[in-house]
């Protein structure tokens, strides 16, 4: 272990500070050597130059053929084109001038004079942003209160419509699905579709949509007359979608000052951008995930931020690396399985729950802290005890755990922002998707396609599609049938462990009768429900 003097010069070699944001990144307590600098330096050439391609509109996406442009949102003055230029100008102008009119009744529902809530609709970074960046900046009495649907549990859309309660008639809400077909959103849209209907309501006079140009939702939202639809840009993915109509609609509509959003990202964009390792906080937090796991995701990424607000930070960024990092091949078609697990709650939460384990335990994982020197606006701060107060409390849990954790050999970075604000927010965002690109490159994987994923919607297609031949094979039948039975006749004898679990699922939700010794799945006998 260094000595205390060799740890200050240590951090201060390692420290990124950025004035305009007031933001550090802190590296320093990560074990690389100057053997793994200069072996990881010429991969960072290489990152480097692939980040100018990315911004400069290359086909990113070779899956779908599409550029992958999510830096121009902020900076509309670097994409390639006029017209995207101009596209993401108008969409910000569009969700401003919408948000006005919503905030000042110009558009209400039909029965009151203004809407009173927001319900978002979507899955995957259609949800996992918005819900983060709502409680991040959430404030006592924002001008819309916010719920999300972002599953196809229908207990769980149940009760999000239940909690709404009368509100329902002063709720407007918000689809976001970019083909219009993803299951998830187009179900629950149906779902609260029906609602509206059952209580007299005309669910167009309360919708608004966030999809592709030309998309099956976009079409439907246009015939029905749903009061706006914006554009949900195909070059722009889910988990890269929180500074695009995704996030920014759902944020401006609660209060939140997107500007200051867009601005706080742009300057780290810009920070990012130095072809410096030390100088450029994305490229040391790549070095120091690449040196963690030895470049091939061996250790955990946990992401511990000290603040309450920030507790949802881990959840969307498990999408935004495991969904770019975990790759199965290379961009050379090796097998490879890359990728990096991240998971994460708060400070100081975890020290109750499992920072035992990471102190002790396995070392499987690298630990970031995340520092907010802001404690509370309200001045003076309680003193808890002579001198001392609960936020004095909460900086010495965090400051004390990297300690403990460092001198039993546990890896850790800090990343330290002034306050919880929009800017901060918007440049947090930014730092981690670019820390992404750089780590991909450094792998050479594709951070922008997601095969595992398509894979398991068309594993769930099949399954829907096999549960149709089950029903109908059952509805025929003038007699009970056997799983076997239902297996054979269908010409699916392979399939008769999903077969059975499909009926089990039908059974429990009164769909067909199940008879028979349940602990014995080959004796139940199936008929179609009366």
């Amino acid at each position: 272990m260094n000595s205390a003097v060799e740890l200050w010069q240590r951090y201060q070699d390692w420290l990124y500070y950025n004035q305009d944001l007031e933001l550090y990144v802190d590296i320093s307590r990560m074990g690389f050597s100057q053997d793994f600098l200069d072996m990881i330096e010429p991969k960072f050439t290489k990152a480097f130059a692939d980040m100018k391609a990315l911004e400069a509109g290359a086909i990113a996406n070779p899956d779908e053929q599409r550029m992958v442009g999510h830096y121009w949102l902020r900076s509309p003055e670097i994409a390639p084109t006029e017209e995207l230029r101009t596209a993401i100008n108008t969409t910000i102008d569009q969700i401003e001038v919408f948000a006005q009119a919503i905030h000042s009744g110009e558009i209400h529902p039909p029965t009151a004079p203004k809407f009173t809530d927001i319900l978002s609709i979507g899955i995957g970074g259609s949800a996992l942003g918005p819900q983060f960046v709502a409680q991040a900046l959430a404030v006592a009495n924002p001008p819309l209160q916010i719920s999300f649907i972002d599953n196809t549990d229908p207990d769980g859309i149940d009760l999000v419509l239940s909690q709404l309660g009368d509100r329902l008639a002063t709720t407007l809400v918000i689809t976001i699905s970019k083909s219009g077909g993803t299951p998830e959103p187009n179900n629950a849209m149906k779902e609260v579709k029906a609602v509206y209907s059952k209580a007299g309501l005309n669910f167009a006079h309360h919708a608004v949509a966030v999809t592709g140009i030309g998309s099956n939702l976009d079409k439907l939202a246009k015939t029905e007359g749903w009061l706006e639809v914006f554009p949900m840009f195909d070059w722009i993915g889910g988990r890269t979608s929180e500074l695009s109509a995704v996030g920014l609609l759902p944020a401006a509509l609660q209060g939140i000052d997107i500007r200051n959003l867009l601005r706080g990202a742009k300057i780290m964009d810009s920070a990012t951008r130095v072809e410096y390792i030390k100088q450029n906080p994305a490229a040391m937090m790549a070095l120091a995930w690449y040196f963690s796991g030895d470049g091939k995701g061996l250790k955990d990424m946990v992401i511990l931020p000290y603040k309450d607000r920030l507790m949802l930070f881990s959840r969307y960024l498990q999408q935004l690396v495991m969904e770019s990092l975990g790759k199965e091949k290379d961009l050379d078609g090796n097998i490879v399985y890359q990728g990096i697990a991240v998971y994460g709650n708060k400070g100081s939460t975890d020290q109750h729950a499992y920072v035992q384990q990471l102190r002790d335990g396995v070392p499987n994982f690298f630990a970031t802290f995340i520092e907010v020197l802001n404690d509370t606006n309200h001045v003076p701060q309680l003193e808890v005890e002579t001198g001392i107060t609960s936020g004095d409390y909460l900086s010495g849990l965090l400051q004390g755990t990297r300690q403990a954790l460092y001198e039993n050999g546990r890896d850790s970075i800090m990343v330290t922002i002034p306050k919880v604000s929009a800017l901060t927010i918007g440049a947090l965002i930014a730092l981690y998707e670019r820390a992404v690109s750089f780590y991909a490159s450094l792998v050479n994987i594709n951070a922008y396609n997601q095969p595992g994923v398509e894979a398991g919607k068309k594993a769930a297609s099949q399954v829907l599609e096999l549960q149709k031949q089950v029903v109908e094979a059952i509805a025929n039948s003038p007699n009970p049938m056997t799983i076997a039975e239902i297996a054979r006749q269908i010409d699916a004898t392979d399939q008769t462990e999903v077969i059975y679990r499909i009926l089990r699922h039908l059974h429990a939700n009164h769909r067909i009768q199940l008879k028979g010794n349940f602990r014995m799945p080959s004796s139940l006998e199936a008929t179609a429900t009366t």
